[in-house]
């Protein structure tokens, strides 16, 4: 009886696992998903003691990781761009998996924000009472704004489930959202553009951490724009990797070639174009910021280890210049592992840079008498983002089981069965 109602809520001509197995892969997501909302209630009920963040160390694991989901959620608008104003009407096959990859990014990102303010039943002094002189309100305003774009977004998709659409009233409804989905896809890159920036120019104007402070370019610094930059670059790398994973999990092909060229081909732009900035800036950087602040820059790689000179390199070359020459060049990207080997290196590098930005700009010494500070997570703060993952882990599950994820899936199932 169960199996046949799991049957009559998938669409039309798709293949899906047995509903016994779906359960099977859902067991451990959930039991991540039950460990960290436990870890998320006691940081609620007793305070962040319970994290091994201090006044010193304001910005630790959670800050890091939602820096990172929000860059590798900016697949969605970035997306969304591409097809609805760029006209890359191959990527119309993905942009349901992105709109739902970038809800799993941004509504997790604020479920830890609120966890990591302590004080959800005063969230909305936020808004009623914004610091106007802070980077961070627009940052609130605009993820909050996002995420109502991203469920308006999400709306479409759902309806296309097979019971759903029965209903003349949703298929009505789907119909009338999809024609305005060219709106939302224009309000979601203008947010999304704004607040990635934002992100990236809080740490540029901090005038007390050296390693972090750069110079303006108009009214905002460098990482304004480097945020903005790496986020576009990373966003298509990551809708190509989760498709690659979706396909392994489900065995079969669900979007033809010319997606992942498509996706590869924009992505390694953007990331040569980053690398080449990223590198002017790190000069600039190294010959006068630094050194007009008193700090020449390799003080700030003599404690070796995590924060050693090889985390530059890595940033810039390995994890950007190299995976853009991969994704640039025609038979390169057109060799399916080199390919996703080169998306991943490009998520890892934006990863990379965040973990800059948070971690080792707090460690690291801002006068001479200082030590480096040390931080690890509390296994509260590990278990609070594994319930981020675990949560969309099950959405997208749940959605690429019973929605339309990816329309060009039957299509290339039935070209597969003539064979």
């Amino acid at each position: 009886m169960v199996e046949r109602l799991d049957e009559a809520w998938i669409a039309r001509g798709l293949r899906r696992a047995p509903f016994h197995r779906f359960l099977l892969w859902l067991a451990p997501w959930a039991a991540m998903l039950v460990l960290g909302a436990w870890a998320i209630f006691l940081c609620l009920r007793d305070g962040l003691f319970h994290t091994n963040m201090d006044n010193r160390y304001v910005f630790g694991l959670w800050i890091f990781l939602d820096l990172t989901v929000i860059a590798l959620g900016a697949g969605a608008f970035f997306t969304g761009f591409l097809l609805y104003v760029m006209r890359k009407t191959e990527l119309r096959a993905v942009i349901n998996s992105a709109v739902v990859l970038g809800l799993v990014c941004y509504s997790g990102a604020v479920l830890i924000l609120a966890v990591d303010v302590g004080q959800p039943l005063r969230a909305w002094f936020t808004f009623y009472h914004p610091n106007v002189h802070s980077m961070l309100a627009e940052v609130t305003f605009c993820i909050t704004c996002y995420l109502t774009v991203l469920l308006i977004e999400y709306v479409p998709v759902l309806l296309r489930n097979r019971k759903l659409k029965a209903k003349p009233s949703m298929l009505v409804l789907e119909w009338n959202l999809h024609k305005v989905m060219v709106v939302f896809a224009l309000i979601g890159t203008l947010l999304s553009f704004f607040h990635q920036g934002s992100l990236g120019g809080l740490f540029g104007v901090l005038r007390g951490r050296p390693f972090a402070f750069r110079e303006g370019l108009l009214i905002w610094p460098s990482t304004f724009f480097l945020f903005v930059l790496s986020a576009m670059a990373a966003g298509p790398s990551f809708v190509a990797l989760t498709t690659w994973l979706a396909e392994k999990a489900a065995r079969r092909r669900l979007v033809r070639d010319e997606v992942y060229q498509t996706l590869g081909r924009v992505s390694g732009w953007l990331l040569l174009a980053y690398v080449f900035l990223k590198s002017l800036d790190t000069l600039l950087w190294i010959n006068r910021t630094a050194p007009e602040r008193g700090f020449p820059a390799h003080r700030f790689y003599e404690y070796g280890g995590a924060f050693g000179t090889w985390v530059l390199f890595a940033e810039i070359a390995l994890l950007g210049l190299v995976p853009a020459a991969l994704l640039l060049k025609p038979e390169w990207r057109a060799r399916r592992g080199v390919m996703i080997a080169a998306a991943a290196m490009a998520c890892l590098g934006v990863t990379l840079n965040r973990f800059i930005f948070t971690i080792q700009t707090l460690a690291l010494p801002t006068m001479p008498f200082d030590r480096l500070l040390l931080y690890w997570p509390s296994w509260q703060e590990f278990a609070a983002f594994g319930f981020v993952v675990a949560y969309g882990v099950l959405l997208y599950s749940f959605s690429y089981r019973y929605l339309t994820l990816f329309p060009q899936e039957r299509e290339l199932a039935m070209a597969e069965a003539r064979r």
